[in-house]
């Protein structure tokens, strides 16, 4: 059913990316020229079309959150590694106190004891 869903959501997004497109084709195809000053030197781009432009921003927007996902996935990682080890520690632990033998000690409790010593008197 999940499945499904997901199906339908992407379809209607594709659908919906569809339309923006060709209702604004004509933007779309007007030509940018991107130009940067960073003061010791400029850099002037060739006219380039500005769908061009979008996709290559969408392009490196990816890259850069896919690249960030590998390095979330190897700190999960090591999280998940430390948190096994503490977990084995720790059952190790739980089963040295299971083989411990019972032993019940026999305590009289010396504020009962003082007590009653006193009513005798």
């Amino acid at each position: 059913m999940k499945n499904i869903i997901k199906g339908i959501i992407s379809i209607l997004v594709m659908l919906l990316i569809i339309i923006v497109v060709i209702e604004n084709y004509e933007q779309l195809s007007k030509t940018l020229t991107l130009r940067i000053n960073l003061g010791f030197g400029a850099h002037k781009t060739p006219p380039t079309p500005f769908y061009l432009v979008v996709i290559i921003a969408f392009l490196i927007g990816i890259f850069v959150a896919g690249f960030l996902g590998i390095f979330e996935r190897f700190r999960l990682k090591r999280e998940i590694r430390r948190l096994s080890k503490e977990n084995a520690e720790k059952d190790k632990e739980l089963n040295s106190y299971r083989n411990l033998p019972i032993v019940e000690e026999k305590r009289e409790d010396t504020a009962f004891v003082e007590t009653d010593q006193e009513n005798a008197s």
